[in-house]
């Protein structure tokens, strides 16, 4: 208590008044207990709940900006910030330090600054007594001034003895393949790639955002010392810590992010406090690296809707009151308040709804009226939920089963089902210790279900067909920016007899796998747009390099990628421990729902018959239908309603490496009846051209 007053005015609070305010706040007491620490008598230490997402409260001032911003109390208080004092300054610190960052990516800023002539000596008692009553134990003056920092503002620092830096320089940079770091309490540990440090001429120093290395700690011999302050990507310190079981204050508080903007101040406060208890003086300049500090975010927040939010009226002006208190300036622009949020809270304040939460807390949580029953509303599902759920009806309508299935795999099986660029997401959990790694793809699911059918002999007619609607997870190669997208995955079996599927089982099932896609492509963006199949390399090894296309669809002028299917390959196959042959889709269902419900199209039954004409091509074996349809669409012949493939044949006839193609035409006019002579010439327009396009001959 006595550490959080000297932030406060008047500084009399007590530990009953601080439970309850920051109880209403959202931020209950667990505990509080009398302190410890020599010379502490009367002195309380309190025991704070703060959620993870409240970083900036894992300091003192931070506690005493939300007892300084309550309004529900009738001794009211004023936030008191430490004031920096001006200082004269040594020779400067270019020339005698070097500093390299090379990933300002994830260290979005990093400082160094340069202290001369320390004398490192116990502390004194105020800094001895603060470290205690905290219970940490006091290590010598200019270390203590680090963690009193971290404890103070949350900001948290380290300093290396100058002279035992190789090099005199600071390399901010990944970690080398089987380099080790020597740490100040934790050991040594072996490094991946993954690992960030913060090194000199001759290895790392200290695990970035972690802990401090061994080899270059202050000690009784520090004559010079260099102070680091910086801010680390979250997702790395986290995953690092983890992998080493290393747990710190500065990883704590780095894991729930520190804004770049607030480290001048800090770095400022933690230097003038270890000059002063060592007598050390300070070089002019501080070496900076990074990226551009971000800009202030504006968010705008509308009274009209936190009174909807919260159940009680606020008017805009103690709303504004209420968020100025809490450091968000805030003003009243005609009927919204435009909030300016401060670097301390960037990290959890970015939509409206966070700003009514504050509003909720800053009155007192107590305000929120309280019902003893709910209203309830009810509407109809989203579109994009109907639109999932016609998905679900229109396979099942087609003979497949929905599975449900574990979102893990193994590296081995999840590394083949990576597209180009991309690497698996792994966990550090005990408890899956043979499946540590995200699926890249649904397909591992159905997979492993089919093989559990496999195992028990069951069977369909018509072969098992199974689909998923999940996530899938991946990350960009070398960072560790995550890739999740929901994907719906389709897996039929190619039924045949005997040992072996021959080439017409195979394509008779790719046929009904197309034809599936193309019932929830009719289903999702309508009949009449069509769907464009296009053979091409497999996008995984999951995929049998014999047969891989991709689906997209043409709307509006514009082509949308819906995702691929093929046959699944043997070495997948081998992995899972499947028999058979197995035909495989992953459509990406978020661009295969967007245009749902689809815009209905009705026409007249037509009133004169039409005539429907074959056109048989031998083409050679590569060439795709496709292709063929892609030249029926683009030659646009008069009175064509529409076209569609009704056979392969291959044999004899048409010679090795070629394959006969027949496609029927349907023609038709809506004001008489056709004859076969008017349908003649673009019969002989289409052939011609398959013959200049697609070298093709015409089978009479």
């Amino acid at each position: 208590m006595r550490w959080l007053n000297q932030y406060l005015s008047p500084s009399d609070l007590t530990p009953e008044e601080a439970d309850h305010i920051l109880t209403e706040a959202g931020m209950p007491i667990e505990e509080h207990k009398p302190a410890e620490y020599a010379g502490g008598e009367g002195d309380v230490v309190l025991d704070v709940e703060v959620t993870s997402k409240r970083g900036d409260c894992l300091g003192h001032i931070g506690i005493a900006r939300e007892i300084a911003a309550a309004r529900y109390t009738d001794n009211r208080r004023t936030l008191v910030m430490p004031e920096l004092a001006p200082m004269s300054f040594g020779d400067s610190v270019e020339g005698d330090l070097k500093l390299t960052n090379s990933v300002p990516d994830v260290c979005p800023l990093f400082t160094a600054r340069l202290i001369r002539n320390v004398k490192i000596a116990p502390s004194p008692d105020w800094l001895v007594q603060a470290l205690e009553s905290m219970g940490q134990r006091s290590i010598n003056n200019v270390v203590d001034i680090t963690n009193f920092i971290t404890l103070e503002l949350g900001n948290p620092c380290h300093v290396f003895d100058y002279d035992k830096l190789a090099g005199h320089e600071l390399q901010v940079r990944y970690a080398k393949e089987g380099e080790e770091v020597n740490t100040l309490y934790a050991g040594k540990h072996k490094l991946r790639t993954s690992d960030l440090v913060v090194a000199d001429a001759n290895g790392p120093q200290s695990l970035a955002g972690i802990i401090g290395g061994f080899d270059s700690q202050v000690d009784e011999g520090t004559t010079t010392v260099v102070f680091e302050m910086a801010t680390w990507d979250k997702v790395t310190v986290r995953n690092t810590g983890r992998r080493l079981n290393i747990r710190t204050d500065a990883a704590f508080r780095f894991e729930r992010g520190i804004d770049p903007r607030t480290i001048d101040y800090a770095a400022q406060r933690a230097v003038e406090l270890i000059c002063k208890v060592s007598g050390g003086e300070l070089a002019e300049g501080v070496l900076s690296q990074g990226s551009p500090l971000p800009e202030d975010s504006v968010i705008e927040l509308r009274p009209s809707r936190c009174d909807v939010v919260l159940g009680v009226h606020t008017v805009p002006n103690e709303i504004a009151e209420l968020l100025n208190a809490l450091s968000i300036k805030t003003e009243i622009e005609g009927d919204v308040l435009k909030c300016v949020i401060p670097p301390h809270r960037s990290h959890d304040l970015l939509r409206e709804i966070d700003l009514i939460e504050e509003v909720a807390r800053a009155r007192s949580l107590a305000v929120v009226p309280a019902s003893e029953t709910i209203d309830v509303r009810i509407r109809e599902p989203q579109q994009s939920e109907r639109a999932v759920r016609a998905i679900g009806a229109c396979l099942t309508g087609l003979g497949y089963y929905e599975t449900i299935t574990y979102s893990f795999t193994s590296p081995k099986k999840g590394e083949q089902f990576l597209r180009d660029g991309q690497e698996t997401v792994a966990v550090d959990d005990d408890r899956r210790k043979a499946e540590p790694t995200l699926r890249p793809s649904v397909l591992l699911g159905l997979m492993y279900s089919r093989k559990a059918n496999q195992d028990a002999r069951a069977s369909m007619p018509g072969g098992v067909r199974l689909f998923e609607i999940a996530s899938c997870f991946a990350q960009k190669a070398g960072t560790h920016n995550t890739i999740e997208r929901r994907q719906l995955a389709m897996l039929a079996d190619v039924p045949y007899e005997g040992k072996k599927a021959k080439h017409e089982d195979i394509q008779n099932a790719v046929r009904v796998m197309r034809g599936s896609i193309e019932s929830m492509v009719a289903l999702t963006f309508g009949g009449d747009v069509p769907v464009i199949i296009t053979p091409t390399k497999p996008a995984h090894q999951g995929y049998s390099e014999a047969a891989h296309a991709t689906i997209s669809v043409e709307r509006d002028g514009k082509t949308i990628e819906l995702g691929s299917f093929g046959l699944l390959s043997d070495l997948a196959k081998k992995a899972e421990g499947l028999n058979g042959e197995y035909v495989v889709t992953e459509l990406w269902i978020d661009e295969l729902i967007e245009p749902y419900p689809p815009i209905s199209r009705a026409s007249l039954l037509p009133t004169y018959p039409g005539i429907d004409r074959d056109l048989s091509l031998i083409v050679a074996e590569t060439t795709p239908w496709s292709s063929i349809e892609t030249l029926a669409r683009s030659q646009e012949l008069a009175k064509c309603v529409g076209y569609e493939m009704v056979s392969v044949y291959r044999g004899k006839q048409v010679g090795d490496g070629k394959k006969s193609v027949t496609l029927r035409l349907h023609f038709r006019d809506d004001d008489r009846t056709l004859t076969h002579e008017e349908v003649d010439p673009q019969m002989d327009q289409l052939a011609q051209a398959a013959r200049s396009k697609l070298d093709a001959d015409i089978r009479s």
